[in-house]
């Protein structure tokens, strides 16, 4: 309806009450910030300590309530993360009402494969709340290689490299043909639930906050409306440059004067180099997990409207030894994988057959604090397992299991 097949992930709530979504919100983070709320995927599954990093750099203006569930205010009302997740499925799920004439109730809802349990229990609440049969949660990386099999019938090992707005997500897959269809093995996966796309804005307004306070001695928090606008700005450098070597950024300040500064691709790519080599981390992980050397890959795909950026794609190039695919759109792939997904639920359809694994360890809490991994990371899934221990001490007769998840090796962390 907005000619765009994209919603941004942005809420607002109007002074009467009413709750707008996508584009038009988006609208509002300029004029009414303190009723506006984007990256809400950043708290999904999160209790307070767990975000205390992220307040800094986002809007959040969290209510004085908020414990193990985080609450965020908008304006009046206090809301769940899942709960403006909610708000964002419902509106695609009128758009999809809309496209397709008739009432739609069931769902593939694509998730972050980093996403642990609580995060994923909190994109199902959302989506039931939203009026939806969520039939399965797909990892995004997963998604994109079921669309871009598809597309490219190719065969082999591929990586999935996947950067979005607020995280960061490496797969690495087999894809097989046999007599009886197609199988899709992921081999393992890692990344950063706290990376992204949005980390790259936050540096390039960081750098413009500091050379606007230099040259023209104007201080601004990064919550109010001229940071908004700036933002806005800012990422509109960012993808110019994402074609061109020189951008020139034009900012009329509230003191009345104009605040110019050519940016240069050198310049951006200096400043965003911390961000792009923390990805690098993680897919060496994945790898090594995968027993998989670099040069081994016969595909690398990107994912995420942040792969764009020419530093992000001369990296993986680098590290791969291979040129990366980006033929399908960053920003749609893992909605079309999704799709493809919907189809093998909704028609039974026998020659696909898709393994996934569980991205995180799981294991219970032993004596003394320690933690005993019963399913490793990578298991494929569905897995079981089973482990024999004995009770603390004689006579026991009760015992309370702790189920946890991570590769810490203490249940307190």
């Amino acid at each position: 309806p907005y000619g765009s097949t994209q919603c941004p992930s942005v809420v607002s709530l109007d002074p009467d009450g009413n709750v707008i979504v996508g584009e038009p919100a988006r609208r509002r983070l300029l004029t009414q910030p303190e009723r506006t709320i984007y990256s809400v995927k950043r708290l999904m599954g999160r209790g307070l300590a767990d975000v205390q990093g992220e307040l800094k750099l986002f809007p959040f203006r969290l209510d004085a309530s908020s414990g193990n569930v985080i609450r965020v205010r908008l304006g009046e009302r206090v809301f769940t993360p899942p709960e403006i997740s909610a708000f964002i499925l419902r509106e695609l799920k009128h758009w999809a009402e809309g496209h397709f004439g008739e009432k739609v109730d069931r769902a593939v809802i694509t998730v972050p494969a980093y996403f642990n349990d609580a995060q994923r229990q909190a994109t199902k609440d959302a989506g039931k709340l939203a009026g939806l049969e969520v039939l399965r949660l797909v990892n995004e990386p997963t998604a994109a290689a079921l669309a871009y099999g598809l597309h490219e019938e190719r065969r082999g090992k591929v990586a999935v490299y996947d950067l979005g707005g607020g995280t960061f997500d490496i797969s690495v897959l087999k894809l097989i043909s046999t007599s009886e269809g197609d199988i899709y093995q992921v081999l393992s996966t890692n990344g950063d639930t706290h990376l992204g796309g949005d980390d790259i804005d936050n540096l390039l307004q960081a750098f413009a906050h500091e050379q606007i306070l230099q040259q023209d001695q104007v201080d601004f928090s990064p919550h109010g409306e001229v940071a908004q606008e700036l933002r806005k700005a800012l990422i509109a450098i960012k993808h110019e440059l994402s074609e061109k070597d020189f951008a020139l950024l034009r900012f009329p300040l509230p003191n009345g004067r104009l605040f110019e500064h050519q940016f240069t691709r050198g310049v951006f790519e200096a400043l965003i180099l911390p961000v792009v080599e923390r990805t690098m981390g993680p897919v060496k992980q994945a790898l090594t997990d995968a027993q998989l050397k670099p040069t081994e890959m016969d595909e690398v795909v990107l994912v995420g409207g942040a792969t764009r950026t020419p530093l992000i794609r001369r990296t993986v190039q680098e590290f791969f030894g291979r040129t990366p695919h980006t033929e399908l759109n960053p920003d749609e792939v893992v909605a079309l994988g999704a799709a493809v997904q919907a189809n093998i639920l909704d028609r039974g359809v026998q020659n696909m057959l898709l393994l996934d694994v569980t991205p995180l360890s799981l294991g219970i809490e032993t004596y003394g604090g320690a933690v005993a991994k019963i399913i490793p990371r990578n298991s494929t899934i569905p897995a079981s397992a089973q482990e024999l221990y004995t009770t603390g001490v004689d006579n026991q007769t009760g015992i309370d299991i702790h189920v946890l998840q991570g590769e810490r090796e203490l249940a307190r962390d």
